[in-house]
């Protein structure tokens, strides 16, 4: 069965098997990869955890308040440091969409994450 899944989605994805530290269980997960990109059945996500207060100051971790658009069902936030690339298999159902801007302030983060420094002009 073929899913349409596109870019700024929040889709329930099962992360397991997981090793390590890396995030485990079904949970939720925007959609970054460009919507042009995907040849093989793979998107790349970040996925979502509840939010906790620890989190509130670390760079990677971008901040959701819960709404009816997303369809989260807690504030949260999504871990840009656990950025994936998962076959369409994983992905369950949709959840919600998240807004353009903070789709953007995770793609920031995860810029901050992989320490990309464009050259200058």
């Amino acid at each position: 069965m073929s899913k349409t899944i596109s870019r700024g989605e929040i889709w329930s994805v099962n992360f397991d098997p997981q090793v390590g530290a890396e995030i485990q269980k079904k949970r939720p997960a925007v959609v970054i990869s460009m919507n042009y990109v995907n040849l093989l059945p793979l998107h790349i996500v970040v996925p979502i955890t509840t939010a906790q207060t620890r989190y509130k100051n670390i760079f990677w971790m971008v901040a959701i308040s819960k709404d009816s658009t997303n369809g989260l069902n807690a504030d949260s936030f999504a871990d840009a440091s656990q950025i994936k690339s998962l076959s369409t298999y994983r992905f369950d159902s949709k959840i919600g969409v998240l807004d353009t801007n903070l789709l953007n302030e995770i793609l920031v983060a995860i810029v901050l994450c992989i320490g990309y420094n464009p050259p200058s002009s």
